[in-house]
Parts: C-alpha cells; structure tokens; sequence
C-alpha cells in the first residue's frame, strides 16, 4: 500500500515525490513514457544532451527555487539569448535596441519610442487581441515580421483570434540587452536534467510504460491519495468536453558541422516556413564537439491521444477549465498540480513553487 499515487514524472510529480519521500511518504510514480522527466528529458546523442521535448532553460528571480533546484544539479552561466528569422534577415530577441536598430537604424530609446507611437496609432482603444496588443507594444512593423507569422504557426490559429494576454509575456526592452528572460538565476544543469530527476525520485517506486487510466481503479485501490499532474479532462473523462491545446512535432538531425548556426535557438517568423525554430543543443552547455545535433520544432494540431505542450487560455477553453475545477475542488483524495491539471502555461520554477506549496499543505 501506498501513500501517494503520484500519476506524472515531470517536474511537478518528481518535486511532490522528493518531498514525500523527505516525509517518509511511501510513493508510486506512474509515468506512460519510457523514461522520467516529462518534457524536460535529455538524451545524450554524439556527448550532447539534447532537449527532448524542445529546450529548457531554467531561469528564475526566486532565490528560493534557485537554491532549491541547485541542491540536485550544478547549474553554467548560459543566458538565452535567441535570435529570429525573417526572410533571412536577423533580429535579436527579445525586443530591444539591437532589433530597433537592425529594423530602423536608431540608437537611441526614444528614437525608438517614436517609431512605435507612430506605428501603434491606430490602436485607440485597450487592446482586445493579441495583434492589438501586439502592435501596440512594439508597433506594426516588429509585429508583422517577428510575431505574426511565428505566433499563427505556433497557435494555429490568426492573431486577431488569439488573447492579448499570450502577448504579453514578450519582453520589450529600451536598451541593448539581449537576455531573453533577464532573471537573476539563469542557466542549464552542467550534464543535462535527467541528474536532477534521479535524485528527486531516488526514494520512490518507479513504472513507466503504464498510463494511469488503463487501470485506474487498481492504482486508485493501492494509494491512499493521488498526485496528478496529467490533463484534468481526462482525469473527468471529458465529461464536460474536452478542453484545447496545442501539440508539437520534432525533427532531429546529427550533422558533421562544429556549428550549424552559432546560436542556441533560432525562431523562424515567416508563415511560410512550417517550423517555428531551430534548436542547436550543443550551445547549452558549451560543448566543443566536431558534431552538432539541431531540432526543427513543428507546431500540430492536438488531438485527444497526443502529448499537449500548451493549453490555449482563450476565453472558451477557460470558462470550460472552471467547471473542471469546480469538480477538482470537491477532490479530497486527489490533488491536481501542474500545467496539465492546472489547465495553465507554467514556467519550470513555477512549477516547482506549485508542487512545494502542495507538499507544505500535504505535511506542514
């Protein structure tokens, strides 16, 4: 008999797990992959560790987390710092005064701000999309080269469609800094993340290759509570529809080059080139190999059945997370975490901060 059924090795259910287990918690951890890990699973190809389920940089500005995440794995100094391409020209991401540069010749901010005002004028009322937004934070020209084509590939859908808020996590900056996230904690565990989830699960009982649901009633029987962190949905069984989200294909390839493009990541924005970026792994830890391994990163149309990366926070989709909810909150033998169950795009230190606040409740 088990304490915890915890369903998902990712990093929410290896967190939870680890704290269990601190506890003296006897865990079972189901996990329907091959491996543990979730999305953030590195395989080692050619001595690079290559980001499985596309990159994962883990940055933060809670010193908690920071230390937290540090107790498992050493972490380099690298700061993500992508580029975009658009009909092969480059910009420097995020928005700041290199990219202001590179589109206009400007050097200084309010040269910059100038362009932007008069771009953006046409927007007049609050933004009630996200080209609205879009436009009205870095103006017309940066949206329809570097956002529009890259965020209608990536949702699937056209931009006037889409909720301003998925804009607005974008940084726009006035001044020559190209660190994408500008965290204090910035970096990636030197020999990937896989290190990290040894040592979370170390205490638990492991079964991979078993999905939850193909025997649920057995797993619900040997566990005295559930930890879930798969899609909260199908933890229902639909039963008030199926909720939306976007899925991704990945295309690998080992090349015989020291370097393909001489830079972690690549956004492609022109609607007409199918992937969104390309991913060179070697660039995360520094390595200096006579081979490279790059991921062309497709976004898909998710159906019921495939992995879903991203829920889509539109106004639909979250009126019908409330109602999944609502059931959720009625739970007292299962505690839904993650960005699955919680229906809600989560950063990896936010996720760790969820399954720790869920643990505190747990066990005080």
């Amino acid at each position: 008999m088990y304490d915890y059924i915890i369903v998902g090795s990712g990093l929410a259910g290896a967190v939870f797990a680890y704290e269990a287990g601190l506890r003296k918690q006897k865990c079972l951890v189901i996990e329907k992959r091959n491996q543990v890990g979730g999305n953030v699973y590195c395989e080692e190809i050619e001595d690079i560790n290559v980001h499985k389920y596309g990159p994962h940089i883990f940055f933060t500005n809670d010193k908690e987390i920071w230390d937290y995440v540090c107790q498992f794995a050493e972490f380099n100094n690298f700061i993500n710092s992508p580029i975009a391409n658009f009909k092969n020209k480059i910009y420097n991401l995020p928005f700041n005064m290199n990219t202001f540069y590179q589109l206009w010749g400007v050097s200084t901010p309010e040269e910059a701000k100038e362009i932007i005002i008069r771009q953006s004028s046409g927007i007049t009322k609050k933004p009630f999309n996200l080209e609205e937004q879009a436009i009205s934070l870095v103006g017309r020209e940066i949206y329809e080269k570097i956002i529009k084509g890259y965020t209608e590939k990536q949702w699937g859908r056209p931009c006037n469609e889409l909720p301003a808020s998925i804009i607005n996590r974008l940084p726009v900056r006035f001044k020559y800094d190209n660190d994408y996230y500008g965290t204090r904690y910035q970096g990636i565990p030197i020999g990937g993340y896989n290190q990290i989830f040894e040592k979370l699960l170390v205490a638990c009982d492991v079964k991979l290759n078993a999905d939850y649901f193909d025997d649920k009633e057995y797993y619900d029987s040997i566990g005295e509570k559930v930890f879930y962190t798969g899609n909260i949905d199908a933890f229902y069984n639909y039963c008030y529809g199926e909720l939306q989200y976007r899925s991704l294909k990945f295309e690998e390839r080992v090349l015989p080059l020291y370097s393909f493009q001489g830079v972690a990541v690549v956004n492609y924005t022109d609607i007409d080139i199918p992937f969104t970026r390309i991913v060179e792994h070697k660039h995360f830890e520094f390595k200096e190999n006579e081979k490279t391994v790059i991921t062309y990163e497709y976004p898909v149309e998710w159906t019921k059945g495939e992995e879903s990366y991203y829920p889509i926070n539109d106004e639909k989709n979250s009126e019908l997370y409330k109602r999944y909810e609502m059931l959720a909150k009625k739970e007292d033998k299962v505690i839904f975490c993650g960005r699955l169950a919680q229906y809600k795009y989560l950063n990896m230190d936010v996720t760790i901060k969820e399954a720790l606040t869920k643990a505190e409740e747990e066990f005080g």
